[in-house]
């Protein structure tokens, strides 16, 4: 069943197995990407006319390998192979798996390939919507910013991103690094309709993410405001968790942290 707690479940039964860290950040989006995959593109993920979705922050791939195998597009033979040996499923998603459209990982890259996506919809006269994740970090780049001017220039107005908004990066809090400040002006500022949303509102995020059939033409962006580490007490807000892998100890106490998760 894709619910955030399965969402959750998946992310940290496969970290485990590989002893990979980027738990924190894959964790913080589960909610984002139980609307996206159950609530907005859900029958819309194959053939030419399928919806796009695009994880930009690409360290964070176990939560879209968790959504695209709890909606059923992606085989439990691969994803028990994450990051082994001969297995297909890497610690960043890459092109020639089935829902994923880029290989990503390079951060600041993913808007600028959903805009390209976007943009050939509109010269085609096709109907599809893309989708990108994004993380607060991004917004620190020169590359995603010149993305979304490109956007707004164009109208792309069948394209949203939504940012994580954590608040950490691999540095240290996002505000010691650059200070963001207040996301959604910045995002009117360049043109794009932008809205504010709890992150793990799974009813407030699906709210925000259907403003994409308003039939408008300015591009979306959502403002999702997240916890780093979300849904497991003692990974909550930690920097810790964007590298280290967890023990055995870990594993148990995380397990048992998500059946406090509502």
């Amino acid at each position: 069943m894709l619910t955030s707690v399965e969402i959750r479940r998946v992310i940290l039964d496969r970290a485990y197995a590989a002893r990979e860290g980027h738990i924190g950040s894959a964790l913080s989006i589960a909610d984002i990407m139980v609307v996206l995959y159950r609530d907005v593109v859900a029958g819309r993920l194959r053939g030419k006319a399928r919806d796009r979705v695009v994880l930009s922050k690409g360290h964070a791939a176990l939560a879209l390998y968790a959504a695209l195998y709890l909606s059923g597009e992606l085989s439990e033979e691969l994803l028990l192979k994450y990051c082994e040996d001969g297995g297909r499923l890497g610690i960043h998603p890459q092109h020639g798996i089935h829902g994923v459209e880029f290989t990503t990982g390079s951060l600041g890259q993913g808007l600028s390939f959903a805009s390209g996506c976007a943009l050939a919809a509109q010269l085609c006269e096709e109907q599809w919507r893309t989708f990108v994740v994004c993380s607060d970090a991004e917004c620190d780049e020169g590359a995603t910013w010149e993305a979304a001017m490109f956007a707004a220039q164009r109208h792309l107005g069948r394209l949203v991103v939504v940012v994580d908004y954590n608040h950490q990066q691999a540095l240290g809090n996002t505000d010691d690094v650059i200070t963001l400040g207040d996301l959604r002006a910045r995002w009117e500022a360049v043109g794009w309709l932008a809205v504010d949303v709890d992150g793990h509102d799974t009813a407030a995020l699906e709210c925000a993410l259907r403003l994409v059939e308003r039939n408008g033409s300015q591009p979306l962006a959502v403002i999702a405001h997240t916890t780093f580490g979300k849904g497991v007490a003692f990974m909550e807000r930690q920097l810790r968790w964007h590298y280290s892998s967890m023990s055995d100890d870990d594993y148990a106490l995380a397990i048992a942290s998500l059946g406090t998760t509502p």
